[in-house]
């Protein structure tokens, strides 16, 4: 009987830990190793900040020798959401330890993520906020934010140029329905309506997040509206298209024109006055503390659940100052 009893009692104290093993790995701890894999997986890889952004994930990966590899994935536009959706269920095939994802779309992720989580993976997003709470950490531009210093320095720009703060400002965004644009644009126009309440913004002018579109958009605004106050580009492909237009009616330093991100084709376009200022956030921090973010729980440690990653007005008083400079050109970090 004692006999049966001990082989009872080691019978349940196996299955306990083996339960409690399970546990901790469907919870994200996972068992430690030599080298993680770690997927990053961006919006499109047409764009400079998306490349910043893999490069700080690289970045990252290096400076932990042997103990993470890095895989970058990625869609060639960020209008392809379906194709970033299947890229997604890829990887979590491939069982990786760990998942960093800008996902374009904040809900078509959803059962990915959510499905990589349960599976142990540790998820973290990057740039924008997707439906579900099953990741580790959220890391950010404070977009509405974002959008408000736009309008700030919107605003200011007419002061200098000596125009009244009143008439039509026009909007051209890259796509509807995607959040961080939908935060930009609220908080440009939410943050005019307190302190130039007489500056009209114009319907959105939504162009696919194509250059050539938001070329188009703009003229075609130029000339319908010959007293339009300038404009807000809520992107770097909607910024690069209306600096386009502003260059070639020979309007720099005349039609004030607010945009985000800082692609050499706006950071030239800045130079020239063809861009009057520019919200820069941090693409190679988002890659390079994603990683890092993903190590963190892989080995047992915390992070916040909502990092902001700060957003920084870039005019050409201050273009040459070292933090400015370290934003725009992350190799000089």
């Amino acid at each position: 009987m004692k006999k049966v009893s001990l082989l009872i009692t080691m019978a349940c104290l196996l299955f306990f830990a083996t339960a409690c093993s399970q546990s901790s790995n469907s919870s994200g701890s996972a068992e430690k190793k030599d080298t993680y894999e770690v997927a990053v997986i961006v919006k499109a890889t047409d764009s400079d900040f998306w490349q910043t952004v893999l490069e700080g994930a690289e970045k990252a990966a290096e400076e932990k020798g042997k103990k993470v590899n890095v895989t970058t994935y990625g869609p060639p536009s960020e209008a392809d959401i379906d194709e970033q959706i299947a890229i997604l269920e890829n990887v979590i095939s491939q069982n990786p330890d760990g998942i960093v994802i800008a996902s374009t779309s904040s809900d078509a992720s959803v059962p990915g993520i959510e499905r990589a989580t349960d599976k142990g993976i540790p998820v973290v997003l990057v740039d924008n906020r997707v439906k579900t709470d099953k990741f580790v950490s959220f890391l950010a531009t404070d977009n509405v934010k974002g959008g408000a210093l736009g309008a700030d320095q919107f605003v200011e720009e007419l002061k200098a140029q000596g125009k009244e703060l009143k008439g039509e400002v026009a909007i051209i965004s890259a796509m509807a329905g995607v959040q961080v644009l939908i935060d930009r644009d609220k908080g440009f126009i939410d943050r005019l309506k307190e302190i130039a309440p007489d500056i009209i913004p114009l319907e959105i002018r939504y162009v696919d997040n194509d250059i050539t579109k938001a070329l188009g958009a703009a003229e075609d605004l130029l000339t319908s509206k010959p007293e339009l106050l300038g404009f807000f580009a809520d992107n770097n492909h909607t910024g690069i298209g209306v600096a386009r237009a502003i260059t070639e009616r020979g309007l720099s330093e005349k039609v004030p024109v607010i945009a985000y991100d800082g692609d050499e084709e706006e950071i030239n376009a800045l130079k020239s006055g063809a861009i009057d200022a520019l919200i820069v956030q941090d693409p190679f921090g988002m890659g390079y503390e994603g990683v890092n973010t993903v190590l963190t729980s892989l080995e047992g440690g915390s992070s916040e659940k909502e990092i902001d990653t700060g957003a920084t007005i870039v005019t050409q008083d201050n273009f040459e100052e070292d933090d400015i400079q370290k934003l725009l050109f992350p190799d000089k970090r």
